[in-house]
């Protein structure tokens, strides 16, 4: 039994038709619904279905997403360890299916821990473009770049910074983005009791606030006819509905837009926003406004998007190339080494502009922006490192890597054993030829290991291994 805090319940009461005030507050002694998205990175639908040993129904606004039993944890399967899914709760999915973003697209993702929606526009960007997830929290950012390692996402730039200095670099840059604000977080009672500890009046107001200064400052980092998709888990109007309606009023040049799978929700308290309640349907209270920019003078948003992409160019070392400044660039012996484990390691050679970090090697997006003055997570698809006379592959290269591009395998049964062994990160014992191995289940990948004498030794990193 839930119980939630008076103040809410009164400012709740306020808001609600009087007939829907019962249904609503008996919704939060109901169990919060359980769901997941598969990976179309890595499988197509049908196979995802024939492959899972868990209950699954669809989710109805999104055609990747399904609710799970209760009953099962699919957070402890393999089949989670090797990014075939990633567990999400039901409406958060609606976000991204409102900003619908296309291949070859350049995506921002603001605000992106843990990464649930990151990963959903990593899916359908399907390796083309670039998706930038941004989170300015250091232990949060850390947990976002775990998950879109093992969703197995390339084309990706994780930052760690604050929106008004990503908006210094990145002006006109993209065509879409995501502001998932902070929130006081009222739709996600349910889910996460100690949400309800932490609430109060004055946090919606700080949340508002905060609010307030985000979405302009993502208005300046998109191009002329792209898309912001705002969304946030709480039903106070000061974080929804006022937001967008200050926005509008301070920015002309956007204007609202319906969106995919409305009539699955509720509509907002202002014409083409949505609202999800949890006692209308089967998900976790959520609100979504979609903005696109329009309304410029002919040529004016075309100078500035141009004048921002010559900014970038100029930022790579006046190299234009992608490649990075002159303190990334790949020294011939890194390279060698590097290529000389793809010879003996894999049947191909990572695509895009390689960049070292240090002695992290990373392949990066075409015309990637110059990185120099803003702190970075992962600069790209995290290779490996480079150490004296060697290449080390990451992790992160092996859950990217397709069925066919690895020269060695091993195949774990995933409801065995073996595969749980290898995940809590013991050595295991096989035959065949030394070297660079990819342990699978399902012939998708969970890890390296090396082969030497008939042992597998066990290269799962240390900060993911299971316990027990």
């Amino acid at each position: 039994m839930i119980s939630l805090p008076p103040l809410f319940i009164d400012r709740m009461a306020a808001l609600l038709p009087a007939q829907e005030k019962n249904a609503f507050f008996a919704s939060y002694q109901r169990g919060p619904a359980q769901g997941l998205r598969f990976n179309p990175l890595k499988l197509g639908r049908e196979d995802f279905l024939a492959a899972m040993p868990f209950r699954l129904e669809p989710v109805a606004w999104c055609a990747g997403g399904f609710y799970v039993d209760g009953e099962e944890r699919p957070g402890k399967h393999p089949f989670h360890a090797a990014g075939l899914y990633y567990i999400q709760e039901p409406s958060a999915m609606a976000v991204v299916e409102a900003l619908a973003p296309q291949p070859g697209e350049r995506v921002l993702d603001l605000c992106a821990a843990p990464g649930g929606k990151a990963t959903q526009i990593a899916g359908r960007l399907k390796g083309q473009g670039l998706l930038v997830a941004n989170e300015i929290h250091p232990k949060r950012v850390k947990a976002l770049s775990e998950n879109l390692e093992r969703w197995g996402a390339r084309n990706i730039l994780v930052t760690q910074e604050s929106p008004d200095r990503l908006a210094g670099r990145f002006p006109a840059f993209f065509d879409r983005i995501v502001v998932d604000a902070p929130c006081s977080g009222e739709g996600m009672f349910r889910k996460l009791p100690e949400a309800i500890d932490d609430w109060s009046p004055e946090k919606v107001s700080r949340c508002a606030a905060i609010q307030g200064e985000i979405l302009p400052l993502a208005a300046q980092m998109l191009r002329p006819g792209g898309v912001i998709v705002y969304s946030t888990c709480t039903f106070a109007i000061e974080e929804n509905e006022r937001q967008i309606e200050a926005f509008l009023g301070e920015h002309p040049d956007f204007a609202q837009e319906t969106f995919p799978a409305t009539q699955h929700f509720s509509p907002g308290y202002l014409d083409k926003t949505a609202r999800l309640w949890p006692h209308r349907l089967r998900g976790e209270g959520h609100f979504i406004a979609r903005l696109r920019k329009v309304g410029e003078r002919e040529g004016e948003g075309q100078r500035e998007a141009s004048s921002g992409r010559r900014h970038f160019a100029k930022a790579q070392g006046r190299r234009g190339d992608g490649r990075g400044d002159d303190k990334t660039v790949v020294p011939k012996e890194a390279r060698a080494l590097f290529e000389r484990f793809c010879a003996a390691d894999l049947r191909v050679i990572p695509e895009g502009p390689l960049a070292l970090f240090g002695d992290a090697l990373y392949a990066q997006v075409e015309g990637l922006p110059g990185l120099d003055g803003i702190k970075v997570a992962r600069a790209g698809w995290h290779l490996g490192t480079v150490k004296p006379g060697r290449f080390e592959p990451s992790h992160a290269l092996a859950l990217a890597l397709s069925p066919g591009q690895w020269r060695r395998s091993i195949e774990l049964d995933p409801d065995g054993d073996e595969a749980l062994r290898y995940l809590r990160g013991e050595s295991l014992f096989a035959g065949g030829e030394a070297g660079w191995t990819v342990v699978t289940v399902g012939g998708f990948p969970l890890g390296w290991a090396k082969a030497s004498g008939g042992q597998l030794k066990n290269h799962y990193p240390k900060g993911l291994r299971w316990l027990g």
